[in-house]
């Protein structure tokens, strides 16, 4: 039965996360993010504390945790630094698929080193007009006998430049289609990998996002994930479950934006009093409470439901959609109520602003959750 009270051990991972964001996170924050900055030794100190394999079992050299636990230490990442939160959640997504659909080989070779944090992973679905619709991948992978020779490009690859093995989903039968897309794991040193120029964004910019070209990139067949052709299914997978940590990511920059809006708003005096006296910013701070207390039970059914095998499909996109949907607002109206000073860095609530946004647009928009979940609802009426 779902709880709404964390366990001993649930309640000790988030409290360690916390005390890392508060102490190692969030004191070189505003830096990072100034100077693009990708947070290397930090990202090292969770690989030390478990939390780069939090989903990998033990026998694998993971922390073997619950999602709930999961989602709290994504959670508590985002909300000092969302930049630092989505490199977890992308090697969360990474180990999922591995642990799920790679062989001993591949877990042996790939999984034990990236649930130890000694190496970063990639995943590398998305391509030059090719996002939302996975299903028109270009990337060829030819069968060559001993190896498959990749070609094509990807694009909006977090920690692309970073990582050490890279996720890719390519076509190895075009006449199938989405059926003809198989998954493969690609050394990111090897020869014809070309990493291009990081991207300059508005949000996350502590976390690098890079295109990368393969040309004739030779991938042995024991790298091979899942079988051939169950590509697409795998990736679909996947992102339903990564779609939580995107939840937890949202959530938490929401809950960063609300935790300093509440100290602002009983600091600053207008008209005589703190404006927490004024109806209308309590109005503002209410709106707030409100949607994170939704949000956080909509992430907690999903990742209890995940915990106990059950389809998530309808409850991940769900959560994804609203917790993004909330942190735009919450950061929003944080900045409002921050008036001037919410308008420079200095105050923090503008890069939550900033940061917000992106949980919209990656790992499936909010356009496309939509969808999802409307289909979801169709086919459960039918």
């Amino acid at each position: 039965m779902l709880s709404f009270q964390n366990s001993e051990t649930q309640q000790q991972i988030r409290d360690i996360a916390r005390s890392f964001a508060n102490e190692q996170i969030a004191p070189s924050s505003i830096e990072r993010d100034i100077k693009a900055e990708f947070p290397t030794e930090i990202i090292k100190q969770i690989g030390e504390l478990g939390f780069l394999g939090m989903n990998v079992p033990e026998k694998w050299d993971g922390s073997g945790l619950d999602n709930i636990s999961q989602c709290a230490v994504i959670e508590e990442f985002a909300r000092v630094d969302a930049s630092v939160s989505v490199i977890v959640s992308v090697q969360k997504l990474v180990n999922s698929v591995l642990v799920k659909s790679g062989s001993d080989i591949v877990k042996e070779k790939y999984l034990k080193p990236l649930a130890r944090g000694e190496m970063l992973g990639a995943y590398c679905l998305s391509e030059p007009g090719v996002g939302s619709d996975a299903r028109g991948i270009t990337t060829m992978a030819i069968d060559k006998g001993n190896y498959y020779l990749v070609n094509g490009s990807k694009n909006w690859i977090t920690t692309g430049s970073k990582a050490g093995v890279f996720l890719v989903f390519a076509q190895t039968n075009p006449e199938l289609k989405h059926k003809g897309i198989t998954a493969f794991l690609m050394d990111s040193n090897s020869e014809g990998v070309e990493i291009g120029l990081k991207e300059d964004k508005m949000g996350l910019r502590g976390s690098d996002t890079v295109s990368l070209s393969f040309a004739n990139v030779k991938v042995p067949k024991e790298n091979l994930v899942g079988k051939i052709g169950e590509g697409f299914y795998i990736a679909m997978k996947g992102l339903s479950g990564g779609r939580i940590g995107i939840a937890s990511q949202a959530l938490g920059i929401a809950k960063g934006a609300f935790e300093l809006s509440v100290k602002y708003a009983s600091e600053r005096e207008t008209m005589g009093v703190p404006i927490n006296r004024h109806q209308a910013i309590q109005i503002k701070l209410a709106q707030m409470s409100m949607k994170i207390s939704a949000a956080e039970l909509l992430i907690q059914k999903a990742a209890w439901m995940e915990d106990n095998g059950q389809d998530i499909t309808r409850q991940s996109s769900e959560a994804k959609l609203f917790a993004s949907t909330i942190a735009n607002d919450i950061t929003r109206e944080a900045v409002q109520i921050h008036g001037g000073y919410g308008y420079v860095r200095e105050y923090l609530v503008e890069r939550f602003m900033r940061d917000a946004k992106i949980t919209e647009i990656y790992e499936g928009t909010s356009e496309i959750q939509h969808i999802v979940i409307a289909r979801e609802v169709i086919k459960d009426a039918e």
